[in-house]
């Protein structure tokens, strides 16, 4: 095993924030190792979106660290850290609904190879971010929905452009916000498919309510209450824990 196998995809240790007197994240030590499959879960209001904008940039700690790949990122903005190679998806989906699949996917190509001034000119001038776009649309079966605009899109494929969108960005970690938030149950499995798929190499963190897909897709589960961590395990000692049962999983399901 080499040392840089041993460091993880993403750290935190010791993250603290408060919004005046209202303590939201509190002492949090989290690792995400190299080509995780975990899962965050926790009620609402537990912190699992700040714990994710803390990660990311849009918040700052009031205390304490953020490590991409062992090195330092907490005083990086946003901008810098995607660049570092972590991307994300929201809990409500932030794509430009006008525009079709595959500007969407375009845009975040040409933003990470700096390309992106050059996507005023037609989109057939840069060939190589088309056959980008073409290969990651491709890869979610998305091809035949490639010149429609997103707003005509049923909302679970809305969330698979958003995913396809993320991993146009080239991440080593991929923070998914409530993937299947707003997908009818008869559209879940193409969510579910699309985690299966994932590249193995990415580490993979979602915040997510369907315990049918935290159980289906996690190898790791980190619950949070309270802004703190109250416990981590696999999913067989997560589901047996009777606190985790009673408080989160709900002891009607058991």
């Amino acid at each position: 095993m080499t040392a840089a196998s041993v460091v993880p995809a993403l750290e935190t240790r010791g993250l603290n924030m408060s919004f005046g007197g209202l303590q939201v994240a509190r002492e949090i030590h989290f690792r995400l190792e190299r080509g995780a499959r975990h899962a965050l879960i926790g009620p609402n209001g537990a912190g699992k979106t700040t714990l994710i904008n803390l990660i990311t940039g849009l918040l700052k700690p009031t205390s304490g660290e953020v490590l991409l790949g062992g090195d330092p990122v907490t005083r990086l903005p946003q901008a810098a850290r995607v660049r570092r190679g972590i991307a994300r998806t929201f809990q409500i989906n932030q794509l430009f609904r006008n525009l079709t699949v595959t500007e969407n996917v375009c845009l975040a190509i040409a933003e990470r190879t700096g390309a992106s001034m050059a996507l005023w000119r037609p989109a057939g001038s840069r060939p190589d971010i088309m056959a980008e776009a073409a290969s990651r649309l491709a890869a979610f079966n998305l091809s035949a929905e490639a010149q429609r605009p997103v707003r005509e899109l049923p909302y679970g494929l809305q969330r698979l452009v958003e995913i396809a969108i993320a991993l146009s960005l080239d991440p080593k970690v991929l923070l998914l916000d409530e993937p299947a938030a707003g997908v009818p149950s008869t559209e879940s499995h193409i969510i579910i498919g699309a985690l299966e798929a994932l590249d193995p190499s990415i580490a993979v963190l979602i915040i997510e309510h369907d315990m049918d897909l935290v159980f289906r897709f996690a190898r790791r589960i980190t619950v949070l209450a309270a802004g703190a961590v109250l416990t981590e395990g696999t999913p067989d000692e997560i589901a047996r824990d009777p606190g985790v049962r009673a408080v989160y999983l709900g002891e009607a399901r058991h």
